[in-house]
């Protein structure tokens, strides 16, 4: 028989799931977080979990809230749980498994005066966010705050009633500041190199297009510190629930499965005051910058070198990708070539045996990560992850030709066939676009290098021109095997 998970079943937990050590009775909120995801529940809100079962900072936990549809059906499922989650840390060879608690409320989606009443209160001292990478309004080509994205622009004429996380961010600020409340400090905790800078000039821009003087408030009052996270944490389904179910007695309608490994490093700028996380293994610094640009261009770009190919040639799991005679190669390679180089140590770090770390948790079998979810959103993720590392090759004259094979690969998947022609399901909220781009590159590929919201002034280097369209020519004519080869080959 298993428990279904409550506060009320805390107490018969089946032996082998860790519970909470603290009375959530004793917790006060401190942050309210924007984005009630699975990585933020395998992340943010397990670290928290750890610093208040040692028995520190308990008014520092958390309050819930969402701005999408999906958002509701959550909220519905962690009510009945009494906002608790299992987490499950899965390596090859155990599991572990832990209820966390760190969470007491989740506001109603959509319900814009609770959410502005709880942003202006004074216990609110960190509002926090993960609403992936692509739900920050910028460009892709030169990562800057979009105005004139229809959600912006709706928030912009009905600023008391915004549907956007931003909106809702600067009008709670709003509210604070007329009311007489200190600023809450804005913390990115989504995968955007300069993540904090980011949402200031999404927040500040979206302010400014309805009350600059609100605007300019915002960037000399508010802080946003910048922060890189890390774990790898794939989607729920039915598979984990019954995994939690049947191998640990355990019934939540959302847990979570993760990898052991987990990292956060955080710009130590908290004006209103922060929970002493250092205390559970957090990195606080003066300088994110080295961290994220080390976790971007080798574990991000990583993914995307590991998933084109694989996807091209219907693998299914990442760790399946990792066991195959080429692609795990291709990644090791690519990254020693051409990544690594370009790629300045963070403080005490060896970029090597980080190299090594990542291609050991893409192989782990047990968290059964997919490779569709890794080609996901490849218009916002390609100039993150894997542009700006072209871009400093050519810089200094250095051979880009495994990065552009890499945006070549994604080119081939966006066509939407994989090469033994089964169809590749949308997996980009522009994809259409990207569709009606990939399939005439197979004759022209500067057809796809037009886009240049995502490729920018590369559509015009000759060095680039010239590697892509080698390498998307080759795919087309002789598939990912031997264009793979070639390149490992040196031959490319």
């Amino acid at each position: 028989m298993s428990v279904k998970l409550s506060i009320a079943a805390l107490a018969r937990l089946p032996a082998g799931v860790a519970a909470p050590k603290y009375q959530r009775s004793d917790l006060k909120p401190g942050i309210l977080h924007i984005g009630v995801g699975n990585f933020h529940r395998a992340h943010q809100a397990v670290y928290l979990d750890d610093l208040f079962n040692i028995g520190v900072d308990h008014d520092w936990a958390l309050v819930g809230a969402g701005v999408r549809e999906p958002d509701v059906d959550m909220r519905a499922k962690l009510e009945a749980q009494d906002w608790l989650t299992t987490v499950v840390e899965q390596e090859a060879g155990q599991s572990t498994v832990r209820v966390t608690g760190a969470m007491i409320d989740f506001i109603p989606p959509f319900d814009v005066e609770a959410m502005l009443s709880r942003l202006a209160k004074p216990e609110i001292r960190i509002v926090s966010l993960t609403v992936t990478e692509g739900g920050y309004y910028i460009s892709p080509a030169t990562q800057r705050f979009d105005p004139a994205h229809p959600d912006i622009v709706h928030d912009a004429k009905h600023a008391a009633q915004p549907k956007t996380a931003f909106g809702l961010i600067a009008a709670g600020l709003k509210r604070r500041r007329a009311q007489g409340v200190p600023p809450f400090t804005v913390m990115s905790c989504d995968n955007i190199p300069g993540n904090g800078h980011v949402t200031e000039n999404a927040v500040a821009g979206l302010a400014e297009l309805s009350d600059p003087e609100l605007a300019q408030w915002i960037r000399k009052s508010v802080a946003f510190p910048n922060s890189m996270v890390d774990r790898i944490t794939p989607a729920t389904t039915e598979r984990e629930r019954a995994i939690l179910r049947e191998s640990h007695g355990v019934e939540d309608s959302w847990p979570v499965f993760c990898e052991a490994f987990r990292q956060w490093v955080v710009e130590d700028r908290f004006p209103s005051g922060r929970p002493a996380l250092e205390k559970v293994g957090v990195t606080f610094t003066a300088d994110v910058a080295p961290y994220e640009l080390m976790k971007s261009r080798i574990l991000n770009g990583g993914h995307a070198a590991i998933a084109y190919p694989a996807g091209l040639l219907d693998i299914h799991f990442v760790h399946e990708a990792m066991e195959d005679k080429q692609i795990p190669i291709f990644l090791e390679t690519l990254e020693k070539r051409e990544v690594l180089p370009v790629v300045p140590p963070p403080p005490q770090v060896d970029l090597e045996a980080y190299r090594k770390k990542v291609a050991e948790r893409f192989a782990n079998p047990k968290i059964g990560d997919t490779i569709s979810r890794l080609c996901l959103d490849g218009s916002n993720r390609q100039p993150k992850f894997i542009l700006p590392t072209v871009r400093d090759r050519l810089a200094g004259g250095a051979s880009v030709k495994g990065l552009a094979l890499v945006s070549a690969m994604w080119c081939r998947y966006c066509a939407g066939e994989s090469e033994s022609g089964k169809v590749i399901p949308p997996n980009d909220p522009s994809w259409d676009r990207l569709q009606a781009a990939a399939k005439p590159a197979r004759d022209d590929p500067r057809a796809f290098l037009a886009m240049r919201d995502i490729f920018g002034e590369l559509a015009d280097n000759p060095a680039y021109v010239a590697a892509f369209s080698t390498a998307l020519g080759s795919l087309w004519t002789k598939g990912v095997r031997a264009t793979l080869g070639d390149y490992l080959e040196g031959k490319a």
